[in-house]
């Protein structure tokens, strides 16, 4: 493919200069040109690819895209005739021309679009499990993981530039693949991250405080969201799925009606696809299915009513993307919970720990809730630990202090993420929630010591919840990023508290 070839698909406002030279690759960070790559430059959420086109040209590439091409015109008379192709919108021709080099892997898979605060993880494995089980060969992108036809490879970002996102979906082809599920963030549909897929099913989890960092309200954080479903930036999806539990739900099914979509909601009790009974028991929930598609009593290993939710916006897209009501319930015993979503780390220890992603108040309250639920017939104690990341959403610091603590009987703040911030500050903010609740709670920012004080206070039959990093690998402090585990962190402090208080495995 030469340059001509890519550029006849790429909607342009000017070009200039031509080649015959074979393209390589097509790259927007400049680091990763090669000689033969087209370099995309584009204005970013928190850079300019256009500062580096310098560096494209003394790296080889090939030609420039641009959004920006008066901001480099002095280059051009060091590089006369370099193909130049000028766009109104950056991102939207990354996905062009990533479309095009690639083969149009969008065109031979079917794509399954998740979105929402929370609840969007654990949907889109269950989604992928019940397709898989179906004997569909996916691909699946989201915040834990990233699959390809089977192989599991490291997230690195929840949705990836467009670039990245049909590489992977083209090697997904090449394997058989025939199905794409992806969390869809509201960063990536504001920004045009998701350009050049068109979802054939939309999910829609629900909208809580959030990311107000970025998006600055929550009618801008629901205007990005609603790009899936409107038909305004994005196609309208063929189907669109919605948490009949949300306020904003008859909304947004509105908007996705008028753009020609048809809409299917979920819910516990109401909605299209709803548990009509359930019943939460120890090792997961029995419930009542009541939907357009037939009704069954079904079994699950997944806890807790938000992740009944989960599993019925799964079934909901499930059966939506073609797989008969019959194959999706009997697929349903055999799912099982996403690494990091209320994750058991168990050591032998005379009570409960859970190791969860729960990162915003509602999040907390969620799991919180699930915890008392497990401790209603014993009486025992929710011991919460938690944090609030830095250089992110600052309103949602108190709120989450709030919600902890009156989930809770005893909670310990600390540290998750401080990034440039300082550690104390953050707690600070989030300080006067707690002290608001009631609880009786201890501040300790290094993490790793807060785990073991929050673990030191439990006794037989409580519940430890270690909130906020769930799956996360690492911690991201000021210039640095350091190894940081939850479960591993908890699994070690474990054994080493049960050699000297008598429990543990093996004992």
């Amino acid at each position: 493919m030469n340059w001509k070839e890519l550029t006849d698909e790429i909607t342009a406002v000017g070009a200039g200069g031509a080649s015959d030279e074979p393209v390589s690759g097509i790259e927007y960070d400049s680091r990763r040109v090669r000689p033969g790559s087209v370099f995309v430059a584009m204005k970013g959420g928190s850079t300019d690819g256009n500062k580096y086109v310098d560096k494209a040209i003394a790296a080889g590439a090939l030609g420039i895209i641009t959004d920006s091409a008066p901001a480099f015109d002095h280059l051009l008379v060091f590089e006369p005739g370099l193909p130049v192709l000028e766009v109104e919108h950056g991102r939207r021709a990354l996905a062009q021309a990533s479309a095009t080099l690639f083969g149009h892997p969008e065109r031979k898979l079917a794509a399954t679009g998740i979105t929402g605060t929370n609840g969007k993880t654990t949907t889109a494995f269950l989604t992928e499990a019940l397709l898989n089980a179906a004997r569909r060969t996916t691909v699946l992108v989201g915040t834990i993981e990233y699959h390809v036809a089977g192989e599991t490879r490291p997230s690195v970002h929840t949705t990836p530039e467009s670039r990245d996102l049909f590489e992977l979906m083209a090697e997904g082809v090449e394997r058989g693949a025939t199905e794409l599920v992806t969390e869809v963030s509201s960063h990536a549909l504001d920004q045009g991250r998701a350009s050049g897929v068109n979802f054939d099913v939309a999910v829609f989890t629900n909208l809580t405080r959030d990311h107000l960092d970025y998006h600055q309200t929550m009618e801008k954080y629901y205007a990005a969201k609603r790009l899936l479903f409107d038909g305004t930036v994005y196609p309208a999806p063929r189907v669109a799925v919605i948490n009949a539990h949300d306020e904003r739900a008859a909304q947004l099914a509105a908007a996705a009606r008028r753009a020609g979509a048809e809409v299917h909601t979920y819910g516990t009790d109401k909605g299209d696809w709803r548990a009509a009974n359930f019943v939460l028991t120890a090792s997961g929930a029995i419930l009542d299915l009541e939907t357009p598609a037939g009704a069954a009593r079904v079994e699950t290993k997944l806890a807790g009513e938000v992740n009944i939710l989960n599993l019925l916006a799964a079934l909901t897209a499930a059966h939506a993307r073609g797989v008969p009501f019959a194959d999706l319930v009997a697929s349903v015993p055999s799912l099982n919970s996403v690494p990091g979503r209320f994750q058991s780390v168990d050591a032998g220890q005379p009570f409960t720990v859970i190791v969860d992603y729960a990162h915003t108040d509602d999040a907390l309250r969620n799991l919180t809730t699930l915890a008392r639920q497990m401790t209603k017939q014993s009486g025992r104690r929710v011991i919460t630990l938690f944090g609030c990341g830095g250089d992110r959403d600052r309103t949602k610091r108190a709120r989450m202090g709030l919600a902890a603590g009156e989930g809770s009987d005893f909670v310990v703040a600390t540290s998750d993420n401080p990034r440039s911030e300082d550690p104390l500050a953050i707690l600070a903010e989030v300080e006067p929630g707690l002290k608001a609740s009631g609880v009786k709670y201890s501040i300790e920012p290094e993490r790793t010591a807060a785990i073991r004080l929050a673990l030191e206070a439990a006794t037989a039959g409580d519940v430890v919840l270690i909130a906020g990093k769930g799956h996360e690998k690492q911690q991201i402090l000021n210039g640095r990023t350091i190894p940081f585990d939850d479960t591993e962190v908890a699994l070690a402090t474990l054994g080493e508290l049960g050699g000297k208080m008598g429990y543990g495995k093996g004992q």
